[in-house]
């Protein structure tokens, strides 16, 4: 395992998911008195893993068809096509 790209993910997913709207999403979750936090946690959990097994199968099977320049290229476009919108609603 290269522990440098480990890292790299980790850092990147981990500051991409710090308050969005899945971790909101939980916090609800957990605030209600009558749910089982160990529930809540297993519950996102097991949904954030089986969210980035799909992230992994697909760039797995999309790269295979297409180069990895043209992927970043269409992630750069795709994030600021998603910024711009996102300042436009607000």
């Amino acid at each position: 395992m290269d522990l440098k790209i480990f890292f790299t993910i980790f850092t990147a997913v981990f500051i991409a998911e710090l308050g969005d709207k899945t971790q909101l999403a939980t916090m609800l979750f957990a605030a209600d008195k009558e749910v089982s936090k160990i529930t809540v946690f297993l519950g996102a959990s097991i949904a954030l893993i089986v969210a980035s097994a799909i992230g992994v199968l697909a760039g797995s099977f999309i790269s295979q068809y297409v180069s990895e320049r043209y992927l970043h290229y269409v992630a750069g476009i795709g994030f600021i096509v998603i910024g711009v919108w996102t300042l436009i609603k607000a």
